[in-house]
């Protein structure tokens, strides 16, 4: 009848219940079991031996026919051999996986480094739980002890890592208000201006691993124009620019600033012995009249004694016509020219470029010869 439970189910049902969990025999007992059921004849009923021998008769099954196999006579089965070697290639492709996966992923965090740095293990650890902090620690060859000194160090900073943490705001700081700029020299100089006393190495080492840098300046185009007809001033510099008063040297040159506009150029002259600028002009044009303005101002804001100026240039066509010569003559000036095709020659001068280009100009465009006169006055005469 339907619902009605036979005697043998509920013995079936009953044995189920009762039924132990699967265990490792030893190899002992397994060899043994295998040797007498091969060695009997005729074969012995499989459920009846394994009683005799305390097992569970599928595992008992399942030696013989693994015996069956291994001596060549199933073909439907893996040799015992065989599962070793395949058991030992599954676990070399996990292996080979993880570390891939540890591998491409790390490579998100230490790009560009030379080796990886404590902070960035931690967050890869941290950040990709799945890969096990073991297999990540073994791929990138850092020592467990490492590693735990590296967390340790975390929850309890040293003085020293304290102060650096607090020298690294202070840096940024700087940095930031400097219109990301300033490298590590000008930074370190900011500092010690402010009383911090600290290491320039020091400073560079806190500002790389900030992720922080200056701008590197950028070679110029040279923008000279000789008179093949003029005749040059001698070299009365000789490329030692140094001054033991003002008013003893001033080097001056010009360059162009790039606009929508068109091209604004600039004449500024510098004194050796403040490295300050004097006095600078700007124009549309680089012709005599712009390097005589900017000398025109600098004369009017510097009392200069007769002969004991030097007024130092290049080769341009500006600083040899008749006009500036004539006023440096009138002025008791004495003018100074350097070499051919050689910056070296006036490399105060040229490092005036180089600064105000890079701090100033670099990185904007100006759209009218207004907008960047403007910018050079708030640099120059702001600073």
């Amino acid at each position: 009848m339907r619902g009605e439970v036979t005697a043998g189910q509920m013995g079936l049902m009953r044995g189920a219940q009762t039924m132990p969990a699967p265990r490792k025999y030893p190899l002992e007992l397994r060899e043994r079991a295998v040797r007498m059921y091969r060695a009997s004849e005729p074969k012995p009923v499989i459920r009846r031996m394994a009683e005799e021998l305390g097992v569970h008769h599928e595992a008992l099954r399942g030696w013989i026919r693994q015996a069956e196999a291994d001596a060549g006579e199933r073909g439907d089965l893996l040799t015992t051999e065989e599962k070793e070697e395949l058991a030992r290639l599954r676990r070399e492709v996990r292996e080979l996986r993880r570390a891939n996966d540890v591998l491409r992923t790390a490579s998100g965090f230490f790009r560009g480094t030379a080796r990886p740095d404590p902070a960035q293990v931690a967050a890869l650890v941290d950040e990709h739980p799945h890969l096990g902090v073991e297999p990540v620690l073994r791929e990138l060859n850092i020592p467990s002890s490492t590693y735990y000194r590296w967390r340790q160090a975390e929850k309890e900073p040293c003085e020293r890592r304290r102060q650096d943490a607090e020298l690294t705001g202070r840096i940024r700081q700087v940095h930031e208000d400097s219109g990301g700029i300033y490298g590590s020299p000008r930074v370190h100089a900011v500092l010690r201006r402010h009383g911090v006393h600290v290491g320039r190495k020091r400073v560079e080492r806190l500002m790389r691993e900030a992720g922080l840098a200056g701008i590197s300046p950028r070679r110029g185009k040279g923008f000279t124009r000789r008179d093949s007809d003029a005749d040059l001033a001698p070299d009365l510099v000789k490329r030692d620019f140094t001054a033991d008063t003002p008013n003893r040297l001033w080097v001056t040159d010009l360059t162009m600033i790039p606009t929508r506009e068109g091209p604004l150029w600039l004449s500024a002259i510098r004194d050796a012995f403040s490295r300050r600028v004097v006095a600078w002009e700007t124009s549309a044009r680089a012709d005599a009249d712009l390097v005589l303005s900017s000398l025109e101002y600098a004369l009017a804001s510097r009392e200069v004694a007769p002969g004991q100026l030097v007024h130092h240039a290049d080769h341009g066509c500006q600083y040899t016509s008749i006009k500036l010569t004539t006023r440096l003559v009138r002025a008791g000036i004495k003018a100074s020219m350097g070499s051919v095709g050689d910056s070296f020659d006036n490399a105060l001068a040229e490092n005036l470029w180089m600064v105000i280009k890079n701090e100033c100009i670099r990185g904007r465009t100006f759209t009218t010869r207004a907008e960047a006169n403007l910018a050079l006055f708030e640099y120059i005469d702001g600073f």
